[in-house]
């Protein structure tokens, strides 16, 4: 006997009620917020449509900007049949399948919008197999994609579809969404303006999380109730703005930072690191990143810098977390705090084109060792001066290969440590002329 006889009943209007986000799917690209760049009047899919002319795209943005939607509103809006996988969920086989469905579609005269999400996903050769369908125009390619298209696929790919980006959704087309989902439950959403703000925030840019969190809000909510932003967040709880490590958001962040910390301004950078941290970054990255902005944007400016963020590494290491991060966050600010200098970053830049271009030159004879007769013999050694024991112990002897001829590499400016730097290389310069006037 069937155990469904025993099933509870489940009323038909709670079966049939789907989630909010997806009740408030637009209907149109009209509808559609967040993205006026691309679904506006003057928006760029909207020309295509008028022009009754698309081709492949890529699209790539963050989560719950409307990629997905966007993409079954345009097969529709151009008359196209509708076809979508996912990369995570489908192989090569998959490919096979959908590809064949559409050849026998375009032979009876119409043309299939294959939607692909998490297109990254797919390996080379997988992309690969894109190329003839959409160069015979078998399917006009949609791929969605988190990440950056230019690191994460085929240039072949690239090259025959038009990547578009979709923006994180901003507090206004947020405070839209929400007023919408207010008119599709026929009441207002339980917080006051304080709280209605603070949960915007905690969507961060994604138009489904505030949907979701929105709902959350309803269900918890007695009759007559309303939540203040302590209310809220016990509720809902946080909703950190995390991101994962592979994407854009980590670049985007470290590279604030980065540039930050290069500009000189400490409050920047923190705010930075902080968000980093709040969104689970690995902390022994950030001290790796933070070691090198020591050693490429500070230099000899500060020597000190460098060995700031070595402490940093072994503090964190000997407190763990969260202590340790207020180590990161002082050598942050010393950082910031500190002269600027990349003139040993060029300089090594520069040495190491040289040694590309002149990595067949044997060193000048004279500063080569002699460890038998035979290299003594040719000269290997002869004329060599010991420096220790010339006046100022400097000798001013060339140690560039004979045909390359002395290099200047470091320029030191005249900031931090580096200033009395530069006074001993202009002084050893006048010296080595003085003592070589050849």
């Amino acid at each position: 006997m069937s155990g469904d006889l025993f099933a509870p009943k489940v009323p038909e209007e709670v079966a049939n009620r789907r989630p909010l986000a997806d009740r408030l799917r637009p209907k149109s690209l009209a509808e559609v917020t967040g993205q006026p760049h691309l679904t506006g009047e003057d928006g760029a899919l909207r020309r295509m449509i008028d022009s009754g002319s698309l081709g492949s795209m890529i699209f790539w943005g963050p989560p719950g900007t409307g990629k997905t939607t966007v993409a079954r509103l345009l097969s529709g809006e151009a008359g196209l049949a509708f076809e979508q996988i996912s990369a995570i969920f489908s192989g090569v086989a998959d490919l096979k399948k959908v590809f064949e469905t559409a050849r026998l579609r375009r032979m009876d005269g119409r043309q299939t919008l294959l939607f692909v999400d998490e297109i990254h996903r797919f390996n080379r050769a997988q992309q690969d197999s894109f190329l003839p369908v959409m160069e015979d125009g078998t399917v006009i390619l949609v791929g969605a994609t988190t990440e950056n298209p230019s690191f994460e696929l085929n240039a072949a790919l690239l090259s025959r579809a038009r990547v578009l980006t979709f923006r994180s959704h901003d507090e206004e087309s947020l405070s839209e969404l929400l007023t919408r989902a207010e008119q599709a439950e026929g009441k207002p959403l339980p917080l006051d303006e304080d709280a209605r703000a603070s949960l915007i925030r905690m969507a961060d840019g994604d138009g489904r999380a505030v949907l979701t969190l929105a709902e959350e809000v309803w269900r918890a909510a007695r009759e007559g109730e309303v939540f203040d932003t302590t209310g809220l967040t016990q509720i809902v709880q946080r909703r950190a703005p995390v991101y994962d490590k592979a994407q854009d958001g980590h670049y985007n962040l470290i590279s604030a930072l980065h540039k930050s910390v290069r500009g000189s301004d400490p409050d920047a950078a923190l705010y930075y690191l902080a968000r980093m941290f709040d969104a689970g970054e690995d902390p022994l990255y950030l001290g790796r990143r933070l070691v090198r902005m020591a050693v490429e944007d500070i230099g000899l400016a500060d020597p000190q810098a460098l060995v700031v963020c070595n402490a940093a590494k072994d503090a964190y290491d000997y407190l763990g977390s969260p202590e340790g991060e207020l180590a990161f966050a002082q050598a942050c600010v010393y950082l910031a705090t500190a002269p600027k200098s990349n003139a040993v970053y060029t300089a090594f830049k520069a040495a190491t084109r040289a040694a590309k271009e002149n990595g067949s030159l044997l060193p000048p004879k004279h500063i080569l060792n002699a460890p038998t007769k035979l290299m003594k013999g040719e000269g290997y050694g002869d004329g060599y001066r010991y420096d220790h024991d010339e006046p100022d112990a400097f000798s001013g002897q060339d140690y560039f290969p004979e045909k390359m001829g002395r290099q200047t590499f470091y320029d030191p400016p005249e900031r931090g440590f580096e200033r009395d730097i530069r006074k001993r290389l202009d002084w050893w310069a006048k010296l080595r002329k003085e003592r070589n006037p050849k």
